[in-house]
């Protein structure tokens, strides 16, 4: 499970319980994203879906057209902090 006190640890435990239960959220997605490098932290990832980038940015413009953009920028920069501080404590 994500450690609790990196960066984004909220949306990387959400994201693997989501897939998990094969739901497609955005933190599911943001998680499938992420997986190559999640897993060579040593994360499981369970059901990973197919073209989350993709399918993550259809989704935030679903929700907000104007604001998918930088939605999508942010929720990838926080994927990369919680990867760079777990590489940095691993």
């Amino acid at each position: 499970m994500a450690q609790k006190a990196l960066p984004g640890s909220d949306l990387i435990a959400a994201g693997l319980e989501d897939l998990s239960r094969g739901v497609h959220s955005i933190p599911g997605l943001l998680v499938s994203i992420g997986g190559p490098r999640l897993r060579r932290l040593g994360y499981q990832l369970p059901n990973p879906i197919p073209d989350p980038e993709r399918r993550l940015y259809d989704l935030l413009c679903q929700a907000d057209p104007d604001a998918a953009h930088s939605r999508y920028n942010a929720l990838v920069r926080r994927l990369v902090s919680f990867e760079r501080a777990a590489e940095c404590v691993k």
